[in-house]
């Protein structure tokens, strides 16, 4: 499923605060001089029938209303309006294919009615791009991009980044640090949860300095059984197709 993600409010307008409402009840408590309260007559009980609960939540809604969040459909139908050929044919993505990586959405409740922001990253470009989609007309109603803008990183940068690093010289740092925590031999990442950060570099780190205009990802690695694996002085520029070590 496409990932949907909230963020807060920066230069074109990002965000949408959601609140939650919880309600309290009491419980009210039997007297100590209180009769028990009464049984089932065998009867009654006799003519109950044994029900079971339908597990099925039934099929996912279509479309949302006001500031719902974006159902799939309504994804899939926003990601087909705004990846349009000007968008994507001078682009790559995070592989190098050709086209923008699609990073997350989230829906924007305007007076016309519900709007999708979609937002990717050229890889080619190292651009930021915000595609607003008018999900009742079907029309890309905005278009915009920035360099130096870097949202949380999407699954696939992580999978690809996590390959990089395994496919660089510095992936013994990552074998080592496996075998310190777990006492056990790197067997592959199937074995491995993997998240990320995204990175910026400091001025003293001359090493990742592209860093912040390039898209970088610091890993977050742990073993299924919950050892936490080491690596946060690697850092794998995804712009440059580098694997650095922080000094």
């Amino acid at each position: 499923m496409p990932t949907v993600r909230r963020y807060r409010k920066w230069a074109w307008g990002l965000g949408i605060a959601s609140v939650t409402a919880v309600t309290a009840f009491g419980v009210a408590s039997w007297q100590a001089n209180a009769a028990p309260p009464p049984s089932t007559p065998p009867a009654a009980a006799a003519n109950e029938q044994p029900s079971v609960s339908d597990p099925n939540p039934g099929p996912a809604p279509v479309a949302g209303t006001g500031a719902d969040a974006l159902t799939s459909s309504e994804i899939d139908k926003a990601r087909k309006i705004a990846e349009t050929t000007a968008l994507t044919a001078d682009a790559k993505d995070v592989t190098g294919a050709t086209g923008v990586e699609y990073l997350s959405a989230e829906i924007v409740e305007a007076d016309q009615g519900r709007r999708a922001e979609l937002y990717y990253y050229d890889y080619k470009s190292n651009k930021l791009v915000k595609q607003v989609v008018d999900l009742a007309t079907g029309k890309l109603a905005g278009s915009y991009s920035a360099a130096g803008l870097q949202l949380p990183a999407a699954d696939r940068e992580v999978t690809t980044a996590l390959d990089m690093l395994l496919a660089d010289p510095l992936a013994s740092d990552l074998k080592d640090a496996y075998k310190e925590a777990t006492g056990q031999p790197f067997a592959g990442k199937e074995g491995l949860v993997t998240t990320a950060h995204v990175f910026n570099a400091k001025a003293a780190d001359t090493a990742t300095r592209q860093c912040g205009k390039h898209r970088c990802l610091q890993l977050i690695v742990q073993t299924k059984d919950g050892h936490i694996i080491d690596l946060d002085k690697i850092i794998i520029d995804l712009s440059g197709r580098t694997v650095a070590r922080l000094s």
